[in-house]
């Protein structure tokens, strides 16, 4: 069947509309649509080219969101290999290389070009006429694996690029891929609720990632890119710096924080000024590349062994401090997860006191050769998160052994087990004291069911005089058997029993998420409410019906039928039903035309009128969406007292702020 011209046409011009909505958002940050639109504008084209299979070029924008998984990756050559930089570590073997330049070039004038050393993984690009058709990884320098399939879901990759007047059109870009902090912290804190592999560090997650054979899962996660070479017999290349602004007009990703540097004493300063305020960034760099700016020198500098002359890395030393572990104990979690936790001698890293991390999963421990006794490496993940990067072998005890998992729980002494293919051990006994206590602190917290005056203290008390097992129970309290615990009186009682009173009128998808379904977060818990608007519908959902709804896998399907089938589960939800929690979603009145639907709004500071959870409740029954930090796709920020970092943000991006009185009126 031929494809009409018209179709041929309309298909072309998604494509470039597509392609240039892709470089505004992710190279740019100046999205100039909503996400709705865009992805309107996405399925126009995936569903033509359904229609019409030859109408799909390697080029589409459909192409990126991943294939049929590859068995194994071919091995390509690099045309020119990939060189591995020197380090140095100091001001001295700063000056060192600079002599070294010095000496073979003699009395030629040179600059250098300075550039953050992202700490990720080197990769090759390969255009030809334009389009991107190979992409590979560094390997051994002469040899990498075609990686082509996994490096088309990363957006920042144009597919293909501008071959105006001037441009070159068969190239070779080479960049480093990485992941941004907040992306990495995220992803291991999916892949511990999921029970499986935590990665070490970005570098490590960003290499296991661009290795994965199935692309889908390579989509899934948040993967960057900063481009810092350009190979290509089109146009006369002069210089490296020119080379960076030809990338950027070519339309790739260069780091903004790239300076041309006239002596080695401006190099020097650059390294400095870095080394105090990299932290600050929102991805890793272990130091800066020095690169000498002219090609042309750079050929007379040539290469020694897999080395240039020409370019070499300072190295920052990490950010680490060592200190003694002594022991790894067990943490249980609120659907049993067990997490080993290291009880270290006391050492301060990064601005604070740390005396515990988390150790993952006996994986994590296990591919460390974690042991107790041990000198370890502690460091901050994100900056934020204390974590054992790493063992000191030099200083490990002469009689240490592995550390062995127990098998039972430290709470109430019942066998743990680890499921088929994952990484988390779980103990079996639903009445687990500290099960209880995390579902109970779970279910009452803000996000959920909101019950002031029940926090953690107050539910130790009421686990310990055995009034509440479980959630259900909370309901049942009477305010006598409050008013008899240590600390609390009859005003107290009251109050409490008020605010769990209060917490029945709460709507239906925070007691879903309240529940603690094992993988159902609050969206997941939204997504449920808006397709099974009742318990009942949600009960008797079979797996395949839960998976048929866009943004629920088998994984989370799998979880809730599992949830639904367990008899304590069943009983528990029996019972917050006849005390009067909600469980049926309020059918939404969504106005289509308001000054809300479709905007983005994002809260900093207090409000007056209502809490920020109900603020964000009124923005999301009005077809808005409340988004968690400030960032180019942010449509409004409203300002409430003792507004925090997201205001100056705001300001930074130019994004409109709203006082609450203006809120107010937008809303009505």
């Amino acid at each position: 069947m031929s494809v009409p011209a018209s179709v041929r046409q309309k298909a072309e011009r998604l494509r470039e509309d597509l392609h240039r909505h892709d470089y505004k958002y992710y190279v740019l940050s100046q999205p100039s649509i909503s996400d709705q639109e865009y992805d309107r504008l996405m399925k126009q084209l995936i569903d033509l080219e359904k229609e019409y299979p030859e109408l799909i070029t390697p080029d589409s924008p459909s192409q990126r969101v991943g294939g049929q998984p590859t068995k194994e990756f071919p091995t390509v050559t690099h045309e020119v290999p990939m060189l591995s930089l020197s380090n140095t570590y100091s001001e001295d073997e700063l000056l060192d290389f600079d002599r070294r330049v010095k000496d073979i070039l003699g009395n030629q004038q040179y600059r250098f070009v300075a550039e953050l050393k992202i700490d990720g993984v080197a990769i090759s690009l390969i255009y030809r006429n334009g389009i991107f058709v190979q992409g590979a990884t560094r390997g051994d320098g002469t040899q990498g694996d075609d990686i082509t399939n996994n490096l088309k879901t990363i957006r920042s990759i144009p597919l293909r690029v501008n071959t105006g007047k001037g441009m070159p059109k068969n190239f070779e870009v080479r960049g480093e891929i990485f992941m941004k902090k907040k992306d990495f912290e995220l992803m291991n804190k999916r892949q511990e609720e999921l029970g499986e592999k935590i990665f070490i560090n970005a570098r490590n997650s960003t290499s296991g990632t661009l290795k994965n054979q199935d692309s889908k899962i390579v989509a899934q996660r948040k993967l960057s890119i900063f481009t810092y070479f350009l190979r290509t017999n089109d146009v006369a290349l002069k210089s490296h710096h020119e080379n960076l602004e030809l990338l950027k007009k070519l339309g790739f990703v260069v780091n903004e924080h790239t300076r041309l540097c006239k002596t080695i004493s401006d190099v020097k300063a650059f390294c400095d000024g870095w080394g105090t305020k990299r932290t600050s960034l929102p991805y890793e760099i272990d130091g800066i590349v020095v690169k000498v700016d002219s090609l042309a020198h750079q050929q007379e500098l040539g290469a020694v062994a897999k080395s240039p002359r020409w370019a070499i890395a300072y190295k920052y030393p990490a950010q680490q401090m060592e200190t003694v572990l002594n022991d790894i104990t067990l943490q249980v979690g609120r659907v049993g997860t067990i997490t080993p936790v290291a009880e270290l001698q006391p050492v301060f890293v990064g601005g604070s006191t740390v005396s515990r991390a988390t150790l993952h999963n006996e994986d994590y421990i296990n591919e460390l050769d974690i042991r107790i006794g041990d000198t370890v490496y502690v460091e901050k993940g994100g900056e934020v998160i204390p974590k054992v990067s790493g063992v000191n072998l030099k200083k490990r005890p002469k009689r240490s052994s592995p550390f062995k998992f127990p098998t039972k729980c430290p709470e109430c002494g019942s066998k743990i087990f680890r499921p088929e293919g994952e990484a988390a051990y779980y103990c079996e006994n639903f009445e687990c004291p500290a099960q209880v206590r995390g579902r109970i602190e779970h279910f009452v917290q803000r996000r959920a069911m909101n019950i002031e005056g029940l926090g953690e203290a107050i539910i130790d008390l009421l686990v310990n005089e055995e009034l509440i097992h479980n959630i259900a129970d909370v309901y049942d309290l009477k305010k006598q058997q409050i008013a008899s615990l240590e600390r609390m009186g009859e005003k107290s009682a009251q109050n409490l029993l008020d605010g769990i009173e209060a917490s029945k009128q709460l709507p239906f998808h925070r007691v879903l998420f309240g529940l603690g379904i094992r993988f159902v977060g609050e969206g997941v818990a939204k997504l449920l409410a808006d397709n099974f608007p009742s318990i009942d519908k949600l009960q008797k959902a079979s797996q395949e019906e839960l998976e048929s709804v866009e943004g629920i896998g088998p994984r989370i399907a799998e979880s809730i039928v599992r949830f639904f089938m367990d008899r304590h589960s069943a009983k528990l939800v029996e019972r917050l039903a006849k005390a009067g929690v909600q469980m049926k979603a309020e059918k939404k009145k969504i106005s289509g035309n308001t000054a809300v639907t479709g905007k983005t709004f994002v809260l900093t500071g207090g409000l007056e009128s209502m809490s920020r959870d109900e603020a964000k409740e009124k923005i999301e029954a009005l077809g808005g969406k409340s988004g968690s930090s400030v960032s180019s796709k942010t449509d409004y920020v409203i300002v409430g007292s003792d507004a925090g970092s997201k205001l100056q943000k705001a300001k930074d991006l130019g994004i409109t702020t709203l006082t609450e009185e203006e809120f107010l009126k937008m809303i009505k």
